[in-house]
């Protein structure tokens, strides 16, 4: 033992408890080399012929890279080129301190034999651990504790039979190399020797920019304020001076966004940010510092809509501050402050695509993501001319005060621009949606084939297969989640059974299937695809409740009335055999025919007699009853392009399942509350505060119709009322309007949160339970649920509240990200649909109002667009925005939310990458204002014509 370090640490309970670390050094670690006859006792990671074609180094050799070169040239160390390559302990720890996105994908690295990467253990190597001096700081001791470990490495490969193999020391630090060189050791800067790779040019677009390279293709006028440092940032949010937050930019105005501070036990407040020296280089997601502007500064949210699509240039642009318009009255003005400096940058890799220059032979690009609150990057590339019309990656290295722009460098190309493979692929990047192929350790826990319940299954397990179970899904589903039965007992009740797949019983708790389960989270739906969060396996086949197969599952049973009143409930894992896999519409046309009279329509209507009742009641206590239209494409068999579009429409079946499935929710959220008071995994939906509401109100106004929004019930009694006469389409407007104003429904730990209430369901209390195959979180409930009836055993996770938390945080995120994952590939596939449809005129409404232009709702296609009005300058079209009213004069014609217009429909592919549904006002025709109509090809011409 070289040393022991004792101190005493306070719990989160408030004890304190003696910590004893005791540091020891050891004289066999071994070196991983196959040349080493000295300490070789197992097969070599590093391989004795380690070669690369170099004009730097023509002999064998070993890479030995620091903590900056790991942490800032990742990309160059993932190519396969890069092998042999030392990762001390010392870089390791400082890495996984830094950074966790790096440290996974070094540890990636590490783990994959062919890329011969090797980590050296140096912290505990007798001649290679080095202690800290006094005056020395931690980060110079380091780089000599990396200084010592390549000197050591270089002196015992010599004493073998090593035929010339060296090691070489790569660092960006001027310092630490001259101090190596003076050591007789070799070092080079990484990209010196990466452009000494002779076969391999293609590395140079991968280097992230160093600090000498950022200064030549940065302009000497600073446009910028300075960042402050870490030191000054942390005592200004200690004194209040400051306020730490989370940078979100606006997709519709890149000279605008809001810091998300949040404050213990409250919702939070936003601050508004605007122009770019306020804004002052942060990047959408970035935790920065912000200082609040005084009153006098403070202005209202622009109502503009403004996208950057200027020329690359380096200064201010008057013209467009001029356009965040300050004008609104004091009423609509916000707290304002100006980012001071950043906290925690969240750069990864940005999908876009590259505006090659118009210099002949310039390597010097700008790159533009794909996700319009991401700015436009500079990086340097010498395959311009390959990458014209791909989607690629890009990685930011920094932003200098005197660019407008962040530096960056290229990561890998994606494909072609517009081919789905590649746009499917660039959604997934851009969502953050793990969608890569099962790892082998993940599937080695899948059950082995051919699989059949056992006589210990049964143990737990109730046999309930002689029911008339049947499951209402979509059609084509395949990943089953929930069944139903419904008979009618002796004594004129029901019995009515949710039977869910038993997931939990397949993914046992920390396994690496667990593990990368909990880390997907959710099952992602795109269009025409299924990004799976369990194995196919389990998703389409054993867990899947088909009819005619055994499966096991876990019953909800209840003794019902026919009032709908719930006599007696009870759990019960359980085997069940389903009788009938039908569609909403099969389900329905059997309730409907009253020539069928099988068990299985008895079931049925029995439980669509039920649901109606709960459904009443459960409106009753103030439910409330929204509207959002979702599309349905119907895809050509042999290309899966969309050849149909339509909103999908609800039948009796869907709000049969859904009544069901709620009282089942409700039901296990009771039961493992009761048992759990500390660790239930609940869901709830927050009340949205009153400003919320403001847009609804002015619509409603605007119609002489009245909305109460006191509380859930009130909101969804005015909302029932709510009727024009001959504008039957008035509600459904009004109701999509106020699932708008609606707050994120979360998942949180019981034990963690005072406020349980689901505003929308009017319910007190409410969790996940019956769609296990496709959400995490229902895996934890089922387990939860098995615990507490004494059908598993429970495990020190699943009791810890505050490790419950966190997954519930990162299930809260993955579940946002596959809902806006889900929007871009309806998006991206509604572009395909009127990409040959040429200009269609359709009927719609005005849903928003800008201050220069509308947003415009289609009914039939479910679609969103806005109809612009240039009002720039004098001889532009006169506007007249009033963000009371709400109404938008254009010319003599003033909207209003939820006018009736009729608009042309067609697809603007100018822009490859920012493919856009363009829409031109043709009624009301407004004298002065006229329609652009695009040149639609011969293809869309033809399409009108077969009209």
């Amino acid at each position: 033992m070289l040393k022991s370090k004792s101190f005493v640490k306070k719990t989160r309970t408030g004890k304190v408890m003696k910590i004893v670390r005791e540091h020891y050094l050891r004289d066999d670690i071994w070196c991983g080399s196959e040349v080493c006859g000295e300490c070789a006792q197992e097969c070599g990671v590093l391989q004795r012929d380690a070669r690369m074609e170099s004009s730097l180094c023509s002999f064998p050799h070993y890479l030995l890279p620091d903590t900056n070169v790991v942490l800032h040239q990742i990309d160059v160390l993932e190519d396969p080129v890069i092998r042999n390559v030392i990762i001390l302990q010392t870089v390791l720890q400082e890495v996984r301190h830094r950074s966790a996105p790096i440290y996974k994908r070094l540890k990636d690295l590490i783990n994959e034999k062919e890329r011969y990467f090797y980590t050296f253990t140096n912290e505990h190597h007798r001649e290679t651990f080095i202690e800290r001096e006094p005056g020395e700081s931690a980060n110079d001791r380091n780089d000599r504790a990396i200084r010592v470990a390549t000197k050591w490495y270089s002196q015992h490969l010599n004493k073998s039979d090593a035929d010339g193999l060296n090691v070489v020391l790569l660092t960006n630090d001027q310092g630490n190399k001259q101090k190596a060189e003076e050591s007789g050791l070799l070092a080079y800067k990484f990209e010196e020797y990466v452009k000494g790779l002779i076969a391999n040019p293609e590395l140079m677009d991968l280097l992230s920019l160093s600090n000498d390279d950022k200064n030549d293709i940065t302009s000497s006028k600073v446009l910028f304020p300075e960042h402050l440092p870490l030191s000054r940032i942390q005592a200004g949010i200690k004194s209040g001076s400051f306020i730490q937050g989370t940078f979100k930019a606006s997709r519709e105005n890149y000279l605008e966004a809001t810091v998300f501070i949040q404050k213990d036990d409250e919702d939070g407040t936003e601050v508004l940010i605007q122009g770019l020296q306020n804004l002052n280089r942060a990047v959408h997601k970035d935790v920065v510092a912000v200082e609040l502007l005084p009153s006098s500064q403070w202005v209202a949210p622009s109502s503009v809509v403004l996208q950057d699509v200027g020329a690359a240039k380096d200064d201010g642009d008057e013209e467009e501050e001029q356009a965040l318009g300050s004008s609104e009255g004091v009423a609509d003005k916000k707290l304002t402050g100006k980012i001071v400096g950043i906290i925690k940058r969240s750069w990864r890799p940005f999908c876009g695509m590259l505006n090659v220059s118009q210099i002949k032979e310039s390597t010097r690009h700008i790159f533009t993501p794909a996700d319009r609150r991401i700015p436009r990057i500079r990086i340097v590339t010498r395959q311009s001319s390959t990458l014209a019309g791909q989607r690629i990656l890009v990685a930011i290295d920094g932003w200098p005060k005197d660019s407008r722009y962040p530096n960056g460098h290229f990561v890998r190309s994606l494909g072609p621009a517009g081919e789905k493979d590649t746009e499917e692929e660039v959604l997934l990047l851009e969502h953050d949606v793990p969608h890569q192929a099962f790892s082998k350790a993940v599937l080695s826990f899948l059950p082995k084939m051919p699989w059949c319940i056992k006589p210990e299954d049964m143990v737990v397990r109730e046999d309930l297969r002689h029911l008339t179970v049947c499951s209402v899904d979509p059609p084509g589903c395949t990943d089953i989640d929930d069944a139903l039965h419904c008979r009618e007992l002796g004594n004129g009740n029901f019995e009515v059974g949710v039977h869910i797949a038993d997931v939990s019983h397949f993914i046992r708790p920390g396994n690496a299937l667990d593990k990368e389960a909990a880390c997907r989270g959710t099952t992602v739906y795109l269009c025409g695809k299924r990004i799976d969060m369990v194995p196919e396996l389990l998703s389409s086949n054993l867990c899947s409740l088909r009819s005619n197969v055994e499966r096991l599952a876990f019953s909800c049973i209840w003794e019902i009335n026919q009032e709908a009143q719930i006599v007696k409930t009870r759990f019960t894992k359980s085997v069940i055999n389903s009788k009938a896999s039908l569609t909403y519409a099969e389900a329905q046309m059997r309730i409907d025919d009253t020539s069928k009279n099988d068990d299985v329509t008895k079931s049925l209507r029995g439980l669509n007699k039920l649901a109606k009742i709960l459904k009443k009641g459960r409106i009753e206590k103030g439910a409330l009853t929204l509207s959002s239209l979702e599309v349905r494409f119907h895809m050509d068999s042999e290309t899966h392009d969309p050849i149909e579009l339509q909103t999908k429409e609800l039948m009796e079946t869907n709000s049969m399942v859904e009544e069901f499935m709620l009282l089942a929710n409700i039901s296990v959220a009771q039961k493992i509350y009761d048992e759990f008071a500390d660790c239930a995994l609940l869901r709830k939906h927050p009340a949205p505060p009153p400003s919320n509401y403001d847009i609804l109100l002015k619509a409603a106004k605007s119609k002489a119709v009245h909305i109460h929004t006191d509380s859930a019930k009130a909101l969804a009694d005015s909302l029932e009322l709510a009727k024009v006469d001959d504008f039957p389409y008035f509600n459904t407007l009004l109701r999509i309007l106020a699932t708008r104003c609606m707050m994120q429904a979360v998942y949180f730990c019981s034990g963690m949160d005072r406020d349980f209430h689901h505003y929308g369901l009017a319910s007190p209390i409410y969790t996940h339970f019956t769609s296990p195959i496709r959400r995490y979180a229902d895996i934890i409930v089922h387990r939860l649920l098995a615990v507490a009836i004494g059908a598993d055993c429970t495990y020190p996770d699943l009791t810890d509240k505050h490790k419950q938390s966190a997954l519930c945080n990162n299930l809260n995120y993955r579940h946002k990200m596959s809902q806006y994952a889900q929007r871009a590939s309806v998006a991206f596939h509604t572009q395909l649909f009127f990409k040959t449809r040429g200009i269609l005129s359709e009927d719609g409404f005005v849903l928003m109002l800008r201050k220069n232009a509308i947003i415009v709702l289609i009914p039939k296609f479910g679609l969103e667009g806005t109809v612009f009005f240039d009002g720039k300058d004098k001889r532009g079209t006169s506007l007249v925005f009033d963000a009371e009213a709400p109404s938008l004069t254009v010319e003599q014609h003033t909207f209003h939310i939820f006018d009736r217009v009729k608009v042309t429909i067609t697809l603007d592919d100018s822009n490859i990458q920012h493919q856009k549904i363009r829409m031109a006002l043709t009624e009301p025709v407004i004298p002065g204002v006229s329609v652009p109509v695009p040149d639609a090809g011969p293809q869309a011409k033809k399409a009108k014509l077969d009209r």
